[in-house]
C-alpha cells in the first residue's frame, strides 16, 4: 500500500493567458513566447535592470481554499538572468524576487492593495542563465496558517530579469488506506500548529478490535504511528486484506491474526466458518479442556486384577491390577474400588468398617491395601477406571447407557487369627468389684479354636509415668475383677491372643465402682433399713421391760429385807437364782402349773414370790384330784 502524500491542486498554469494574471504596472510584466528544445511555451517576464527603484507586482486570481487545508504549497518554475550579462548598464540589477500572499473571503476582482499582502519568501535561483544557456529553476514554498475561504498570491520584482514559466498551488493529503484490516479515510495533512493529525479508523466487515484503531497523518501527507489493529473474528481468517470464512473442516476459536486450523482429533466440522469443532459421537471434552483441543474417549477396563493376602496381618489383602489397553487418549487416569460382602445369598456394601490405604477413590497407582475384613465371607471387589471425561460422559449421556470400565473378582479370607472385640459392657458393679463381659466378631465363622484374652486394667487418674497395670489372661469373654477401690474409675483394655501369642484388635473402655456406703440396689437398702429399725425398737423395749422389773424387785427387797434374806437361804432352785441376782436377764415366767407341785401352797409361793407369805390365804380349791 502506498502511504505517500497525495497532492490536491488548487491553482495551476503552464500556458499563460492574459486573463489569469493582473499586471499592476503596465508594460512591466509581459507575456513572452519562447522556444525551448523545439517547443514553444509562454511565460510572464520582466527585465527592467537599467532602471532604479523597481516595484513591479504580478497577482494571481482568487484561489479558493479547501476548508481543512490550512497549509498550501507553492511550486514555481522560473528563469533568472545573470546580472553580469548586462555589463555596466546593470548597476541596479537584482537576481531575486519576492513571493506574497493575502487572504480573503471573496473575490475582490481587480482591486489591488499592497498593504493587504504579507511576504512569504524571497525567491532566489539555484542556477542563473548566462547568455544563451537557459537554466530553469524549480522552488517550492509553504504558505501556512490559512483560515479564510480563499487567498491571493503575488510576485514582486525589485529589479531582476525574471521569467515565470509555471505556477502550481496545492495541498497534501494522506491517502485513504486500509491497514491491519482497518479503513482510514483520506485526510488533509496538518499544518505547522498540528504536525500530526490523529485519524480514527473503522474495522472491515467481520473484523473486530478491542480499541478503536487510529493512525496519524504527517504534514508531508504520510501515515505514521498506527495504534491498535483489527483482527478477523472467530470463524474468519485474513486473506487478500479481507476476512473470509474458515473452510469446512477448519475452525478459529477467537478473534486473532491467526489463520484457521484443521479440526483436531475426534472432532468434526459442521459448516464453514466454525468457531469450534464439536466432538464426534462417543467422544467428549473435560470442563478444563480447551475448546481447540481434541476430544477424548472413555478408558477400557483394568487388566490382571489380583487379590493377595498377607500373613503379617489378619483381615487384610492387597488388590493390584494393570493399566487398561485403551486410555481414551488421555493421561489423567484414576481408579476407584467398590466392595460388597456376601453371606450365604445376601450381599451388601462393605460399609465404613473396611479400610482402604491410601484411599478407595482417586487412586493414581495400580494397587490398594484393604483391611478390617472378616474371615470366611465372600468379598467382591470392583475396580473402576476413570479419566478426565468420565464425569462429563455421565452428564451428557443422560438416559443413555454409558459403558463402565470395570474389572471384578470375588475372594474369601480363611485366616484363623484372633477375633475382633467389638464392644465391652458392665454386667454388675460393687464398691470393690466389677463384673465385665465383651462381644467378639466373628462368632461362628472361623473353625473351632481356643482363644485367650488379655485383660489389662489400671486406675484412670494414675500418673502415666508411674502407673501400675494389672494383667489377667482369661479363657472366656467375661470376668469378675475384685479388690478394687470404691468410687474409682478404672481403664480396661481387652485383646484377643492366640496360643502363639499373636494379638488381635484392642478394645478399651472405662468403668467406675460404687461408693463404699452404697448398697447394691435401692430395694435392698430400703429392706435392710426397715429390718434394722425394727430390731432396734425390739431391743429397746426388752431393755426397758427388764430394767422396770428389776427396779420393782429392788423396791420389794427394801421393804421386806428379812423375807428376802430368809428366802435366799431356804429356796435355792433355778428360779431363785434368777430372782436373787439383778444381773441375770432370763425370760420371765408368767405361768406356774400347780399339778407339778404336791402342795398347792408351794405352787402359790413359787408364782407370787414377791408377796410376803403372811399376806397370802387360800380361799377355795377348784378341781382338786381327777
Amino acid at each position: 500500500m502506498d502511504y505517500r502524500g497525495v497532492r490536491r491542486v488548487l491553482f495551476s498554469y503552464v500556458l499563460i493567458h492574459g486573463d489569469i494574471y493582473l499586471r499592476c504596472s503596465p508594460k512591466k510584466w509581459e507575456v513572452v513566447q519562447r522556444t525551448l528544445n523545439g517547443s514553444q511555451f509562454y511565460s510572464y517576464s520582466v527585465c527592467n535592470v537599467g532602471e532604479r527603484e523597481q516595484d513591479n507586482w504580478l497577482r494571481t486570481t482568487f484561489i479558493q481554499r479547501r476548508l481543512s487545508a490550512s497549509r498550501v504549497l507553492v511550486e514555481l518554475q522560473f528563469v533568472v538572468r545573470d546580472c553580469n550579462s548586462f555589463g555596466g548598464a546593470s548597476l541596479t540589477c537584482k537576481e531575486t524576487f519576492n513571493l506574497y500572499s493575502s487572504e480573503a473571503d471573496a473575490d475582490v476582482g481587480t482591486t489591488f492593495r499592497k498593504g493587504q499582502f504579507k511576504k512569504v519568501a524571497t525567491i532566489a535561483p539555484d542556477e542563473i542563465t548566462r547568455k544563451n544557456q537557459l537554466q530553469i529553476n524549480t522552488e517550492t514554498r509553504v504558505v501556512d496558517g490559512l483560515s479564510r475561504k480563499g487567498f491571493y498570491l503575488a510576485f514582486q520584482d525589485i529589479g531582476a530579469c525574471v521569467a515565470i514559466l509555471s505556477l502550481r498551488v496545492y495541498y497534501k493529503t494522506c491517502p485513504a488506506t486500509v491497514k491491519s484490516l482497518a479503513v482510514f479515510p483520506e485526510t488533509v495533512a496538518g499544518g505547522e500548529n498540528q504536525a500530526l493529525r490523529k485519524v480514527d479508523g473503522v474495522c472491515m466487515e467481520n473484523a473486530v478490535s478491542e480499541e478503536v484503531p487510529r493512525i496519524y497523518c504527517t504534514v508531508d501527507g504520510e501515515w505514521a504511528v498506527l495504534v491498535g489493529q483489527c483482527q478477523c473474528k472467530e470463524g474468519y481468517e485474513e486473506k487478500d486484506a479481507v476476512c473470509q470464512e474458515c473452510q469446512l473442516g477448519f475452525f478459529k476459536a477467537s478473534a486473532s491474526s491467526e489463520m484457521c486450523e484443521p479440526c483436531p482429533a475426534n472432532t468434526q466440522g459442521l459448516s464453514s466458518g466454525d468457531p469450534v469443532c464439536p466432538c464426534m459421537p462417543g467422544f467428549y471434552r473435560a470442563p478444563d479442556d480447551p475448546p481447540t483441543g481434541p476430544c477424548s474417549g472413555l478408558p477400557s477396563a483394568p487388566l490382571d486384577l489380583l487379590a493377595t493376602t498377607t500373613q503379617l496381618s489378619a483381615g487384610r489383602l492387597l488388590l493390584s491390577w494393570s493399566p487398561p489397553d485403551d486410555t481414551g487418549g488421555r493421561d489423567d487416569l484414576t481408579y476407584s474400588v467398590d466392595c460388597r460382602r456376601c453371606e450365604v445369598t445376601v450381599c451388601q456394601p462393605c460399609g465404613e468398617k473396611v479400610r482402604y490405604e491410601p484411599a478407595s477413590t482417586g487412586l493414581t497407582d495400580t494397587r490398594v491395601s484393604v483391611s478390617q475384613l472378616d474371615a470366611h465371607l465372600n468379598y467382591t471387589f470392583t475396580v473402576n477406571t476413570h479419566n478426565g471425561v468420565s464425569q462429563t460422559a455421565s452428564k451428557v449421556s443422560t438416559g443413555a447407557l454409558v459403558p463402565r470400565a470395570t474389572a471384578s473378582l470375588t475372594t474369601t479370607l480363611r485366616y484363623t487369627d484372633p477375633p475382633t472385640v467389638t464392644s465391652m459392657r458392665l454386667d454388675e458393679r460393687r464398691p470393690t468389684s466389677l463384673s465385665l463381659s465383651w462381644v467378639v466378631s466373628p462368632r461362628h465363622r472361623a473353625p473351632p479354636r481356643t482363644f485367650r484374652y488379655e485383660l489389662t486394667y489400671r486406675k484412670k487418674d494414675d500418673n502415666l509415668n508411674m502407673t501400675t497395670y494389672t494383667v489377667l489372661i482369661l479363657d472366656r469373654t467375661s470376668v469378675l475383677v475384685s479388690d478394687l477401690a470404691p468410687s474409682t474409675t478404672y481403664m480396661f483394655r481387652v485383646q484377643p491372643i492366640t496360643e502363639g501369642g499373636t494379638g488381635g484388635s484392642i478394645m478399651e473402655d472405662e468403668f467406675e465402682t460404687l461408693p463404699d456406703a452404697q448398697a447394691p440396689s435401692n430395694t435392698t437398702v430400703i429392706f435392710g433399713a426397715a429390718v434394722g429399725g425394727a430390731a432396734m425398737l425390739f431391743i429397746v423395749a426388752v431393755v426397758l421391760f427388764v430394767r422396770k422389773r428389776q427396779q420393782r424387785i429392788l423396791n420389794i427387797k427394801r421393804i421386806y429385807p428379812l423375807f428376802s434374806r430368809r428366802n435366799s437361804h431356804s429356796r435355792q432352785g433355778p428360779e431363785d437364782a434368777y430372782f436373787s441376782s439383778s444381773e441375770q436377764l432370763k425370760p420371765l415366767k408368767t405361768y406356774v402349773d400347780p399339778h407339778t407341785y404336791e402342795d398347792p401352797n408351794t405352787a402359790v409361793l413359787k408364782f407370787a414370790s414377791e408377796i410376803h407369805p403372811n399376806h397370802i390365804s387360800k380361799q377355795k380349791v377348784i378341781g382338786a384330784g381327777e
